[in-house]
């Protein structure tokens, strides 16, 4: 890749391996790269190890959401949805077990997909994006069994809730819908820009996470943290710009989005720390506690490097593509 590919390239998505020794990342030219955290953390870590032992083209256009299960790495890009083995990727085997495409309404559309997720009651999985759509596919026979229809523009960022069995759905119409996945019914609707709390010039949510009774949800509006049994948000959080992914940890939360940090913010609603970055601007954050050995958060964005944490205030080095 020439340095004009890498001067204009963006991570999109990540994932570890089941077994948290290795990390997949993706980005917009369709590639797939595969790092060693092992090599990379090893005491004897030369340059070399900040490579990857693996790149491959895995779709057409950019690689929007990856996601482990026990065995297989898929990835998700333009309306398709593949698989790879990960015994097959350690061994430098780049043949994707299956390809999958949801049943779209019209055959010109061909919509990117955005999120993707595992339903572990079922064994299911739930993908969200450009057609508006949630489809469930069973992972034990590859066929879309249900879709879930109410968004009103696509769907950027999916999270389950365990103990409800709830599926949670923002996009671009602004909306949060919760929905019953046993038996695909909307449960509720959260107008998140309705809240003055919350409410920005713009609408969309990008990035969406639970914990027990709570939800993280941001975009357009401010990040914010909402009590699920009284529907309403109970923090929000002062940081400027787009907020395009967030996770909870331990008793932190973690974020990232426009802007060269990540930050660290209290449950109250105070942002304890902004850890610097090298992008100018973050849309992937995950992090790896399989292990201790390879306990690291990653984070991508608008460059060809991810940086990588293995303690969370501050950078250690970074992965480059």
């Amino acid at each position: 890749m020439g340095p004009v590919e890498l001067l204009h390239m963006s991570v999109f998505s990540q994932s570890f391996s089941p077994c948290g020794r290795f990390l997949a990342a993706g980005n917009n030219y369709g590639e797939i790269a595969l790092f060693s955290l092992s090599a990379a953390l090893s005491p004897d870590a030369s340059e070399g190890s900040q490579k990857p032992i693996l790149n491959f083209t895995a779709h057409d256009g950019p690689v929007f959401s990856l996601l482990s299960t026990d065995t297989h790495l898929l990835s998700a890009g333009n309306g398709e949805i593949s698989a790879w083995s990960w015994a097959e990727l350690i061994k430098k085997s780049t043949k994707a077990a299956w390809t999958r495409k949801p049943s779209y309404e019209t055959s010109l559309e061909i919509p990117e997909i955005n999120a993707m997720i595992i339903n572990p009651k079922d064994n299911s999985l739930i993908v969200g994006g450009g057609d508006n759509n949630i489809h469930i596919m069973d992972m034990e026979t590859g066929i879309f069994k249900s879709v879930l229809k109410g968004h009103t523009d696509y769907i950027h960022c999916l999270c389950f809730k365990e103990r409800e069995e709830e599926i949670l759905s923002g996009g671009e119409d602004g909306a949060v819908r919760i929905w019953d996945s046993r038996t695909n019914r909307p449960v509720h609707c959260i107008e998140v820009f309705k809240y003055e709390e919350c409410a920005r010039a713009l609408e969309w949510i990008s990035c969406l996470a639970t914990d027990s009774d709570w939800m993280l949800c941001g975009g357009g509006p401010s990040l914010s943290l909402w009590h699920l049994r009284s529907m309403s948000p109970t923090s929000v959080f002062p940081l400027p710009g787009c907020q395009r992914e967030a996770v909870f940890h331990q008793d932190l939360i973690m974020s990232v989005g426009e802007g060269p940090y990540v930050s660290h913010c209290l449950h109250g609603g105070t942002v304890k720390a902004q850890i610097p970055c090298t992008p100018s601007s973050l849309n992937t954050l995950a992090l790896n506690l399989k292990n201790t050995e390879h306990r690291v958060m990653t984070v991508g964005g608008s460059s060809h490097q991810i940086d990588v944490f293995t303690n969370f205030s501050y950078r250690a080095f970074s992965l480059s593509f």
